[in-house]
């Protein structure tokens, strides 16, 4: 059955980035805002009670099983490039089955890929009467010469603290689950984006309160306690956004360990963990025609040093989404245009006689790794297990399907925040691509490819593509300045 595409793909789905391959794709150059309150990272430039510091990045790779038409961006945006153009509807979502058809006889193999990253940190401080503090932060991400999630900041928030009352945080901010899982966490072990930008987490708060209570000694070591709270998408009012983050840092001599956990409601759909929390739908005004969804994500990252220049790491993830069903809610030219559904079973129906139902799916993922230092050196070893789903949805969306990712990387910083970087990466699926279904022009039925593990935000997530690939690998090198 050949389904033709019948929607616009939402605002949310144009900036779903491929988290495959090509590269060392964990935004490594991500600077770290300090666990309680701003603190400059690198050489900030300081002008009074203003600081300006952030970082800058380009990075070139080479891949197996990328499809052909030109160089690749290795943090390409779904639908520009990467694999996603062998889709013969490169613009769609993986959640529509008819962006699973890919374009007959365009032919994969190995290309090269680059990125250019940017993101400066504006911050300013204040110290009030009685030992309080006022403070800010305004930041933004670019991505090859444009804003990297537009309409989106990285950082715009105030936030009043004193250390023994802790600190409120008012405005928009990265969550601990993706930030602090993308870098040092990510970038230390070489999970990357694999580990840090899929899951049921969300990776960017819009219009949240964040209250971090004072640090506690507990068991000879110190615990931080972090509750968060997002408003997302007020335009909505059928279906209310909700997000809450709940994290925990415990430190006791060597031993590091974050915990977090975030339930939404209402918010996008999705398995890309770091999207931005906003609403169910890129559009209010079809808030009584859409259904609402909801998931749920709790990790813990572990780090301890063996021995002074050799440190381990290791995080475990639950993932569960409650799915949403497929409804049209418009027509545009004829063609229906649909809502922001996930893991539903197309054209089929519940026990309840509902049409095109979103069924409930759980995921497990892992990481590991090794990091060893010694002085301007680093190298590190790890790998990211994204689990296959536990699900009741009769049609085949990837929950059957693994992945498993193996990276090899190594630096050298040559001081006043330059760094080169170089590593090699190698991704297996759990099943073997159908030799039918996406190429076959004769066969385009819903389920016939080979999808990505429904921990993944797209069929790229190992590097090459799970409708005609299991085996990928690449390479990379980069600069970072930070200052």
């Amino acid at each position: 059955m050949h389904i033709e595409p019948k929607v616009a793909p939402s605002a949310l789905q144009k900036l779903a980035p491929s988290v495959g391959a090509l590269g060392q794709r964990g935004l490594r150059a991500g600077l770290v805002i300090g666990a309680l309150v701003f603190s400059p990272v690198g050489q900030a430039i300081d002008f009074g009670p203003f600081s300006l510091n952030g970082f800058a990045k380009v990075e070139v790779s080479r891949a197996s099983k990328i499809c052909g038409g030109g160089p690749v961006n290795t943090l390409s945006t779904v639908g520009e490039a990467g694999s996603s153009a062998c889709q013969l509807f490169p613009g769609e979502n993986r959640e529509r089955p008819w962006a699973d058809a890919l374009v007959v006889g365009r032919e994969y193999g190995t290309r090269n890929g680059h990125i250019t990253l940017a993101q400066p940190y504006l911050g300013a401080k204040f110290d009030l009467p009685r030992g309080f503090k006022l403070q800010g932060l305004l930041s933004q991400r670019w991505r090859d010469g444009k804003i990297d999630i537009p309409g989106v900041w990285y950082e715009r928030n105030i936030a009043l603290s004193h250390e023994d009352y802790g600190s409120l945080r008012v405005g928009a901010f990265p969550t601990r689950a993706w930030s602090f899982a993308d870098y040092p966490f990510g970038g230390d072990f070489g999970g990357g984006d694999t580990w840090a930008s899929t899951g049921a987490g969300y990776g960017l708060n819009t219009r949240a309160v964040r209250y971090t209570a004072r640090t506690l000694d507990v068991y000879d070591g110190d615990l931080v306690l972090e509750v968060t709270w997002d408003q997302g998408d007020t335009a909505f009012k059928k279906n209310k956004p909700r997000f809450i983050e709940l994290w925990a840092r415990y430190y006791r001599g060597d031993l590091k360990l974050d915990a977090m956990f975030q339930d939404a409601r209402n918010g996008p759909p999705v398995s890309w963990g770091h999207a931005p929390f906003t609403g169910v739908f890129y559009d209010a005004q079809y808030d009584a025609k859409i259904g609402g969804s909801g998931q749920s994500m709790a990790m813990l990252m572990a780090r301890y040093p063996v021995t002074s220049n050799i440190e381990v790491g290791a995080g475990v993830r639950y993932n569960r989404w409650s799915g949403a069903y497929a409804v049209c809610i418009d027509f545009i030219d004829g063609q229906c245009r649909y809502n922001n559904f996930f893991n539903a079973d197309f054209f089929g129906k519940d026990a309840n006689g509902v049409a095109s139902p979103g069924y409930p799916v759980r995921t497990y993922d892992w990481t590991a790794g090794v990091r060893y230092v010694k002085g301007p050196w680093s190298a590190s070893t790890g790998v990211v297990y994204l689990s296959k789903g536990r699900t009741s949805n009769p049609s085949p969306r990837g929950q059957g399907n693994s992945l498993i990712r193996v990276t090899l990387g190594g630096g050298y910083s040559f001081g006043n925040g330059w760094v080169v970087s170089a590593g090699v990466n190698a991704s297996a699926y759990g099943q073997q691509p159908q030799a039918w279904g996406c190429n076959d022009p004769q066969n385009r039925e819903i389920g016939s490819c080979t999808l990505g593990p429904r921990s993944a935000p797209d069929n790229n997530s190992g590097g090459g593509d799970s409708r005609v690939s299991r085996y990928s690998n690449g390479v990379s090198a980069g600069v970072t300045y930070s200052f």
